[in-house]
């Protein structure tokens, strides 16, 4: 049997960081870390650190490391880059504040768009023009330009982006201001909107390159030093960092394009959903991933995550058009604000959960750090679903008393509730948020939850996951072993791919993309051998179709254009109701993905035999009339085969299943939970 690579992979959430070590036998070993404030990097480095001891295996044994953050989207949402300016064509500087126009709640007249990330007066303009079809209009205008990048360096620029208009059909103006200002300010960032997104629509692309710009020196120190620590405990081999779109690269690679991982550690939970959805049978599955601070919700179809190729960032209410858009593939996720760490607070009469969370710092008043608003998890407590001595493996104690507390002053008092009623309301409330966004990627996706499964993740995820299939009437609930790091074994599970896209309007039985498919192959296989050193195992392509005179388009698989065209009528019908195969269909945008394979992660297999006798504890359930004795038991006792009936609790190191009652869950050969509802 051929020796597993020792691999390790680490996953920055909001509240915690997760690990996990795959050894030489193939052994995981899990751990669970606070995630530190500002500087995550100090809670990778300790928790990876303390589970090189666990293990006892020497960073130096390592063959890959694996990392996912939240880096990037924490610093969009909190604004806190600076001296980020944007040169674009003369007459086009306002397109970022102009943006579509359009509002995204039309009948709210007090809506605001979202803010720009560069201010107006952090904007130049340069005298050049190219058309739509890359013909040279207006020279640039060389004595202008250089003004201009006087004008930034006087002003203190440090990283700055380039959108010329019409630059993804002829990149030419955007690389010759590049060269002018590597030779007048050298220690100016570039980020050229013909390199991060070459595609069309000015105000996407032009938001793609500022968001690229506005994280690169913070993603750059950020990777450069965390190789550095890796490469002080003698780790050989590249760091590899999770992309928005389900594939890792290099951190090299995200230095230069960070746009790219601004949704690193969400889209492991969906990778590893989907590789959970193989080995029990289930390719079509809701993903479901709560954590501390938010959940995360995806479609799994054909046992491959569903993705766009634009997304927005920071979206209110999950309201198409109210976020910060990025022509970046990624993988089709809704996140929203209802996670462990999720506030519980009166409102208008009743009880509102989230979206704001209490994070790691100071965290639910149970975790003892300060904290005084109460939370999901000090109502998960106070219901007797979490072991107060128990919690993440034993690192923390909670605070039964506090937490009861904090919801009877803070949120029973103020409504006239007892205190189960408001720990129960606030349980509630949190699942009903979580039904909406399923029924966001499962029903608005065309597909009815009913014929899906759901695989459940994250340290909230099986806590939550019985109930949410019971409101949505889904049949058959995943609950894998190690659940409170399945994002960090979904980093394990991720190939090493680059993505590739280029804009070309034409009608698509005239269509001949080989030479831009060429050009394509020949840099995303670049990338892909500086990764992993051997040749793309695979290139996939596809391209973006409509029908002639629509504003959007669809994106499907290319061999040819008659298969490309089938492909388009079938998603097309699925998605809205029907198809018009007597209209002519025009393409619009060309991809190419290109994959490398390295060794995945082997799970562990649980031997069959006898089912513990369990202990028991109070918890609360409605339909049982309230307090009532649960069997408990622990996750790494349960043998394949065994059958448990709720109401029943599992206990693991990183998260706990609550099973309701009338449910019953069984024991697979990898120790998932599969509950029948």
């Amino acid at each position: 049997m051929k020796t597993p690579p020792i691999q390790v992979a680490f996953d920055v959430g909001g509240t915690f960081t997760d690990f996990v070590l795959q050894d030489a036998q193939g052994r995981l070993h899990t751990h669970k870390r606070l995630t530190t404030y500002p500087d995550p990097s100090e809670a990778c480095l300790a928790g990876l650190d303390e589970l090189f001891a666990q293990a006892g295996v020497p960073c130096a044994e390592l063959a890959r490391a694996v990392h996912g953050t939240t880096l990037g989207s924490n610093i969009v949402i909190e604004r806190k880059a600076s001296h980020v300016a944007l040169v674009s064509t003369r007459g086009f500087r306002d397109v970022l504040a102009i943006g579509r126009q359009k509002r995204y709640q039309l009948y709210d007249l007090q809506i605001d768009k979202p803010e720009p990330l560069i201010e107006r007066d952090w904007i130049w303009e340069v005298t050049e023009r190219t058309l739509a079809d890359g013909s040279e209009h207006v020279a640039l205008d060389e004595a202008d330009a250089r003004r201009v990048i006087a004008e930034l360096k006087e002003k203190g620029v440090r990283s700055l982006a380039v959108c010329f208009l019409h630059s993804y059909s002829n990149p030419a103006h955007e690389r010759a201001f590049a060269d002018l200002l590597r030779a007048q300010a050298p220690e100016i960032e570039i980020s050229l909107s013909s390199d991060v997104s070459p595609q069309f629509r000015e105000y996407e692309r032009t938001s793609t390159t500022v968001v690229n710009a506005y994280l690169k020196r913070a993603v750059r120190a950020y990777l450069a030093a965390m190789s550095g620590h890796l490469q002080a405990r003698d780790y050989r081999g590249s760091l590899f960092v999770m992309q928005s779109g389900g594939g890792a690269a290099t951190a090299e690679t995200m230095a230069e394009f960070p746009v790219r991982m601004i949704e690193s550690g969400p889209a492991a939970g969906a990778l590893v959903a989907a590789h959970y959805g193989a080995l029990t049978g289930h390719p079509d599955l809701v993903a479901f991933d709560m954590g501390g601070t938010t959940a995360k919700l995806s479609l799994i179809t054909g046992g491959a995550p569903q993705m766009v190729d634009t997304f927005e960032l920071h979206r209110v209410r999950l309201a198409p058009g109210s976020g910060l858009p990025m022509n970046v593939r990624s993988l089709d996720l809704v996140e929203i604000g209802a996670g462990g760490g999720s506030i519980a607070r009166p409102h208008l009469g009743t009880i509102q959960v989230g979206p704001d969370s209490a994070g790691s710092e100071p965290g639910p008043v149970c975790y003892g750090r300060g904290g005084a608003e109460p939370t999901v998890t000090d109502a998960n407590l106070v219901l007797g679903y979490l072991n107060p001595e128990n919690f993440a493996g034993g690192s923390l104690r909670l605070d039964v008393e506090g937490a009861r507390k904090a919801i009877e002053e803070k949120v029973a008092r103020p409504l006239g509730l007892n205190l189960e009623q408001a720990a129960w309301g606030i349980h509630a409330l949190v699942n009903t948020n979580m039904e909406l966004a399923t029924r966001v990627v499962s029903i608005e996706r065309g597909h009815d939850p009913r014929r899906l499964a759901l695989v459940a993740t994250g340290g909230s995820g099986p806590v939550h996951a019985c109930r949410l299939v019971q409101a949505l009437g889904i049949k058959t609930a995943i609950l894998p072993a190690a659940s409170g790091v399945a994002s960090a074994i979904g980093l394990l599970v991720a190939e090493v791919k680059f993505d590739v896209s280029r804009t070309l309007l034409t009608a698509l039985d005239a269509a001949d993309p080989a030479a831009l498919f060429t050009e394509m192959e020949a840099e995303a296989a670049a990338v892909v051998r500086h990764s992993t050193g051997d040749e793309p195992a695979e290139m996939r392509r596809e391209v973006d179709l409509r029908y002639i005179g629509q504003g959007y388009e669809l994106t499907v698989p290319f061999e040819s254009a008659s298969k490309a065209r089938a492909a388009f009528e079938e998603l097309y019908a699925r998605r809205y109701g029907m198809a018009s195969p007597e209209e002519a269909v025009e393409a619009t945008t060309w991809r190419l993905t290109a994959v490398g394979r390295l060794a995945t992660v082997e799970l562990p297999h649980f031997q069959s035999g006898v089912l513990p006798e369990p202990h028991r504890r109070r918890a609360w359930f409605p339909e049982s009339e309230g307090w009532t004795e649960a069997a408990v038991y622990r996750r790494d006792a349960l043998p394949a085969g065994a059958r448990l009936r709720g109401p029943a609790i599992v206990e693991e190191r990183e998260s706990t299943t609550v099973l309701p009652p009338d449910m019953e869950a069984e024991v697979d050969a990898y120790g998932n939970l599969l509950v029948s509802a």
